[in-house]
């Protein structure tokens, strides 16, 4: 939208459209430098997430085959066994920031894995149910542990993106609208400095021809 008709083209409005294009332009830089801390943050979280990714990949595969397994031996009633007791696995969590985006780390957590004495089991008793719960249990410290960086990632990425838009709009919007008010203002000064310039040049000839 052009500024023509709504704002004055006098030298307040210049100054003051020069000072909010050096705002803009400092916004932009620190803008820019955010998103370039939060996009290293994020590749350097993205490699350990990656194999972590790859890690618990490779467990579902030895997990679920072993389900299969322990339903085919001993039925679901016998693989319901292995599930008892229940409990409550204990995570800490701290939160913190990461250039101010609240993020979570696991600082400490129960073992999910049971002993035999816990499992209420005989090592002769143990069978494909047991391999079973094993298989889970570990499969299951491996999705708390990758939690809280997929968290981490999660919210870096939404930061990343949001600060592009910020930047895109301040530098495609925002200051080439004030580079035209800019110039539009300037210009038309500049045209009725030339016109005051005229009009006193022939009034100066007229004066003088009097």
């Amino acid at each position: 939208m052009s500024d023509r008709g709504r704002i004055a083209p006098t030298r307040v409005n210049l100054l003051r459209a020069r000072k909010q294009l050096t705002q803009v332009e400092k916004g932009a830089e620190l803008v820019r430098r955010k998103r370039e801390a939060l996009v290293g943050e994020l590749f350097r979280l993205a490699r350990p997430a990656m194999g972590a990714r790859t890690e618990i990949a490779r467990q579902a595969t030895k997990a679920y085959p072993s389900l299969l397994e322990a339903l085919a031996a001993q039925g679901r009633s016998g693989t319901r066994a292995l599930a008892w007791p229940g409990r409550t696995v204990s995570i800490t969590v701290r939160p913190g920031f990461v250039w101010g985006i609240p993020v979570a780390e696991i600082v400490d957590r129960e073992p999910v894995r049971r002993t035999m004495e816990a499992r209420g089991t005989t090592p002769e008793g143990s069978g494909a149910a047991v391999r079973t719960a094993v298989e889970f249990e570990t499969l299951v410290e491996l999705l708390i542990d990758a939690a809280a960086r997929e968290q981490q990632i999660q919210r870096l990425g939404e930061a990343v993106a949001r600060s592009t838009r910020q930047l895109r709009t301040l530098e495609q919007r925002i200051e080439p609208a004030l580079r035209s008010r800019i110039a539009w203002v300037r210009s038309t000064l500049d045209e009725r400095e030339r016109e005051e310039h005229v009009r006193l040049k022939h009034l100066r000839r007229r004066t003088g021809g009097a």
